[in-house]
């Protein structure tokens, strides 16, 4: 087993991850940095080809401008085609592909094992991993046959397929679009008596109620699934049950955060959505020298308001507070949410 030992550690590799590297190395602070997949994960399985609702200004990180071919707001692919380039300008090192398993109390630092047996020694620790580790669940019946997909991806499978939908807010409603433009039969799942048009990017509203208004797509509203079988899925209203054919069933009903690391180095977690407690001035956590950034400061979001674009200013602070100097204020609050 062998030993590493740094100033910094930092957990995650996402957009501020790597945004926190490149501030640290032009800082001149020892650091390395982990992370349990490959740079920008939770952007890789985004659907081909989505736009980020952000303008590429508030995504761009570490200095670098993000520019697109077309002018337009960046794409998955060219988002995660700027975050290798960020890397490789920076000549940044990321420990792809090692996850974390273990944190533990050093006396003020901390010690860490990777799955890869190694183990890491640290004065100050920087946890990145965000908030949208895994799918949330229906806690229905036949949710996990394997026609039931947590992950949109290629709406090319679903093509002349029966595809139900279940959620209203920004995923569902671009799934839903991007299907029935491939040739799928859509029909919509969604608890409410109508669509939530704030948390719907403003470009797909007018779509999105044109085609349930002219039954291209079939919507239930004030419906929830209660059964999934092999060949449909049972929905509930207030007065009735009932079945919809579905060759492939579609949960777009968010993420939650994976608070397994803050558990175990006793993070304290606050409120609905099991958020760390910490100190915005520093991004300090309850623990001593353990600091949190980027999206993992919100916990699991019902309601998002911790995007990758008001989440810059958690570096500066962070790099602040390691260095003893002072980050100036930033806003933090805009207006459109991120895809």
């Amino acid at each position: 087993m062998s030993l590493l030992t740094t100033d910094v550690a930092v957990i995650g590799a996402g957009p501020i991850g790597i945004e926190l590297a490149a501030a640290l190395k032009r800082a001149k602070i020892d650091y390395l940095q982990f992370d349990a997949k490959q740079i920008g994960y939770t952007i890789s399985w985004f659907p081909p080809l989505t736009r980020f609702f952000s303008s590429n200004e508030r995504i761009a990180i570490a200095g670098v401008p993000l520019m697109t071919f077309d002018q337009l707001k960046a794409t998955r692919e060219e988002y995660l085609a700027y975050l290798r380039q960020v890397v490789t300008l920076y000549d940044l090192r990321v420990n792809t592909f090692e996850p974390i398993t273990d944190i533990r109390r050093d006396g003020d630092g901390f010690k860490l094992a990777t799955k890869k047996g190694r183990t890491v020694k640290c004065r100050r620790l920087v946890l990145a991993t965000g908030g949208t580790d895994r799918p949330r669940k229906l806690g229905v019946p036949g949710e996990d046959l394997p026609h039931v997909h947590q992950y949109f991806q290629d709406p090319h499978e679903y093509f002349r397929q029966n595809v139900l939908i279940v959620g209203g807010k920004n995923s569902a409603v671009e799934t839903a679009l991007r299907c029935t433009h491939a040739g799928a039969n859509v029909t919509i799942s969604y608890r409410q008596d109508k669509l939530p048009e704030k948390s719907i990017k403003y470009w797909l509203r007018p779509e999105i109620n044109g085609f349930i208004a002219d039954g291209r797509i079939k919507a239930y509203f004030n419906s929830h699934v209660t059964a999934i079988s092999p060949s449909g899925v049972t929905l509930r209203t207030d007065d009735k049950s009932f079945d919809v054919p579905a060759d492939f069933v579609l949960p777009m009903i968010g993420y939650e955060q994976d608070t397994t690391l803050f558990k175990k180095v006793g993070i304290e977690l606050a409120g609905d959505c099991q958020a760390p407690v910490l100190n915005e001035a520093t991004m300090e956590s309850s623990i001593k020298n353990l600091y949190i950034a980027g999206t993992s400061v919100g916990g699991t979001q019902d309601k998002f308001h911790v995007f990758i674009e008001n989440c810059h200013v958690h570096v500066e602070r962070i790099i602040a507070a390691l260095t003893g100097g002072r980050a100036k204020e930033v806003p933090t609050e805009f207006e459109e949410p991120e895809s």
